[in-house]
């Protein structure tokens, strides 16, 4: 271990954890048998920075024992296709963590990003955006959750030359699609103590399509009568977010706005770099950076080493939770939480200089004094 290493550690084990949360053990929370058995985990890391923030996620998960493994495998953005093995394993894993796969603009290639979501079916987006103790921000009390259809609508990749010089993009709503996200997202809020779920449409010019969309998620909505429910019209949807964010609970979306929106409210909350996500369907997980998960970052970043691994962390504690690990979730998020609140170590983007490795070196630090 580096001498630099070492002396934030020694700094870390000399302090107390911030009180952020109560420090006593929860007795909710019964086991089954065998519910300890190690995972596997199939593990991307991806283009530009990723192989950077998923190394951070290693480090931490390998010093707070956590029961999992990782099966890595080498994707990049110029790929045509998901290879077959990589597909394979995370039907075989049912999870996965990535990095962010680079997409070339234009020349016909299509996202690998996109691929991976449609090959699984992972049909529902999940970003949460929230402000962070420590973290200033222009909003406070923000704390949204973002529920975007995954698997159809502009993203279908539609697309052909009618005639040399026109060009036809066609967007693709469902009944089954948007009746099934409505339900992933009111869902969400009634298992996570939500109050407000808000339909986010443009069906004032698109009325057969976002019409279709609002109609499935007022079916949906008169099934939770404990919620609330609202619509709002996306050009409206993003003023409002930046004016009066802590509005907002729980929203769902199309494809496309979806996308806006939750880089909107990630730029509100903290940046993307702190805003942890994933994509889920039936049957599988893939977790990742929440917003801009396909943003590689500059190569600055890579070259310097100063990568914010925060949002990727924040995914790998959402991961742990979707493993049925809440202990080793807990600690992780209290950890990160504990390193941002302090403000010692922060990358460029949170107003800091510090390198990937001493943010992660922070995180382990506290990860030592959440663990008693």
């Amino acid at each position: 271990m580096a001498r630099r290493t070492q002396s934030i550690l020694k700094q870390l084990l000399n302090r107390h954890p911030p009180p952020l949360s109560t420090t006593s053990r929860s007795v909710t929370y019964m086991p089954r048998p065998g519910d300890g058995a190690p995972r596997t985990v199939t593990l991307i890391p991806g283009d530009g920075i990723g192989p950077l923030v998923t190394g951070a996620v290693e480090q931490v998960m390998e010093a707070m024992h956590a029961p999992i493994y990782f099966e890595k495998f080498e994707v990049h953005g110029d790929m045509k296709t998901i290879p077959t093995e990589v597909l394979d394993s995370i039907r075989r894993n049912k999870v996965c963590l990535k990095g962010g796969l680079n997409t070339p603009m234009g020349g016909g290639v299509s996202s690998l990003n996109v691929q991976l979501r449609k090959e699984l079916d992972l049909y529902a987006s999940l970003v949460n955006c929230f402000n962070l103790p420590g973290l200033v921000t222009r909003h406070e009390n923000v704390d949204i959750v973002v529920i975007r259809e995954n698997t159809e609508g502009e993203y279908a990749g539609l697309e052909h030359e009618v005639v040399p010089g026109v060009v036809e993009s066609l967007k693709v709503i469902t009944k089954f699609c948007s009746e099934r996200i409505a339900k992933y997202a009111f869902e969400y809020a009634y298992l996570n103590n939500r109050k407000t779920v808000t339909a986010v449409h443009k069906a004032n010019i698109m009325k057969l399509a976002d019409g279709l969309f609002l109609e499935s998620c007022r079916e949906i909505a008169s099934k939770y009568p404990s919620i609330k429910y609202n619509e709002i019209i996306v050009d409206n949807c993003c003023m409002q977010l930046v004016s009066k964010p802590e509005q907002f609970d729980v929203m769902v979306t199309p494809n496309l706005y979806g996308n806006l929106v939750s880089n909107t409210a990630a730029g509100i909350a903290g940046g993307t770099g702190v805003m942890p996500g994933g994509n889920v369907g039936a049957d599988h997980a893939v977790f990742e950076q929440g917003a801009s998960a396909g943003n590689v970052g500059k190569q600055k970043f890579v070259e310097r080493k100063t990568a914010n691994p925060v949002a990727l962390l924040m995914s790998s504690a959402m991961m742990l939770r979707h493993l049925q690990f809440p202990s080793f979730a807990d600690r992780l998020e209290n950890s990160v939480k504990s390193v941002i609140l302090e403000g010692k170590y922060r990358t460029k983007d949170l107003g800091g200089n510090s390198t990937t490795q001493e943010v992660v070196d922070a995180v382990i630090g506290f990860l030592l004094l959440w663990r008693f």
